[in-house]
């Protein structure tokens, strides 16, 4: 391999001067798709042609100086938009997001079993506003922009309608109960008498666990989206995932990320703001980077098989939903 560095100097002009090449580094040759282990100039051309349409002098030769070429089909090689904008057609991996929310990504294209129809799947906290059976913060016919209005959407950036969602259930939440109200109230008097500034606040406790977060857009034009998710492409079904195991996402903050899995049948506490705590069973935690508004993406293995939804997450850690279950409960498939 340093062969190929200390001569790519001498070569690199050489290379870049012939007609349709576009680029040319150092890796490994490949056979098919197979990886052969070894080292080879890689020639990147924008389009693979014969030798007979090229002029013999603009041919990239099989070796240079007793060294491997291997020519690789690039395409036009652009500058990548930001996952910020609004884009028409858009995809899966950029920012989306309810009109009253800020933004997350949108995970994938589904179908809805029964009637067929072709809709966009994310978070709840991401396409519902963090909706729970405490607190219903948006209800279906809801616009859904893209981009999401943290990313600077408005209502003409709408690309369809809240549709469905799973209502979380906060582990805490401040009661909205009349008597405990006015418990809570006749106490703050009561300690103002002591303390000054102070206020007695009562929190109510539910015990149920959470299995998905996620929710659902019907689209207002099928042409909008596009199923293929940014940098990774056609999802290729679905799968169970393992320890160990590799998976990636594309996510509207961190693009294309990829790690292993740490742990499966996980149950975690997720913080979804201040005074408001949620519990999830059976997700799955990830050593994976992602971060806030990765929120939605759709996690899949190396064969493009979905597995997962993200959701959550911390400094070093990603945590998903099962896809099975997400599928299940809003009843739609890949």
């Amino acid at each position: 391999m340093d062969r190929y560095f200390s001569a790519l100097k001498k070569t690199r002009g050489k290379l870049l001067a012939l007609q349709n090449v576009v680029g040319v580094g150092v890796g490994y040759k490949t056979s098919g798709e197979e990886n052969t282990g070894e080292p080879a100039f890689i020639v990147y051309v924008q389009k693979k042609l014969s030798a007979g349409s090229l002029a013999r002098k603009h041919v990239v030769p099989r070796k240079i100086n007793g060294l491997d070429t291997d020519v690789v089909e690039s395409g036009v090689i652009r500058m990548l938009g930001v996952r910020t904008k609004r884009e028409r057609p858009c995809q899966p991996g950029v920012s989306i997001g309810h009109y009253k929310s800020t933004a997350g990504t949108l995970g994938a294209v589904v179908r809805d079993k029964k009637t067929k129809e072709l809709m966009v799947l994310s978070n709840n906290h991401v396409l519902a506003n963090g909706s729970s059976i405490q607190e219903a913060r948006a209800k279906s016919g809801d616009p859904i922009l893209q981009p999401g209005p943290y990313d600077g959407g408005t209502i003409d950036d709408r690309i369809g309608i809240l549709h469905r969602y799973v209502p979380l259930v906060k582990t805490i939440s401040k009661s909205d109960c009349p008597v405990a109200s006015a418990v809570a109230r006749g106490g703050t008097r009561l300690l103002n008498l002591i303390l000054a500034d102070y206020e007695i606040r009562l929190y109510k406790h539910f015990k149920s666990d959470n299995l998905v977060d996620c929710a659902l857009a019907k689209l207002d034009s099928p042409e909008l989206v596009l199923a293929t998710i940014l940098e990774v492409g056609e999802v290729a079904g679905t799968a169970d995932i393992k320890p160990g195991q590799k998976v990636q996402k594309s996510g509207r903050t961190t693009g294309l990320t990829g790690g292993k899995v740490k742990s499966v049948g996980t149950t975690l506490q997720v913080e979804m703001k201040e005074d408001e705590k949620v519990w999830f069973s059976d997700q799955v935690v990830a050593e994976m980077d992602s971060q806030p508004g990765d929120s939605g993406a759709l996690i899949l293995d190396l064969n493009r098989k979905a597995v997962g939804l993200l959701f959550a997450g911390s400094d070093k850690l990603t945590v998903f939903n099962r896809i099975s279950t997400v599928l299940d409960r809003l009843e739609v498939e890949l």
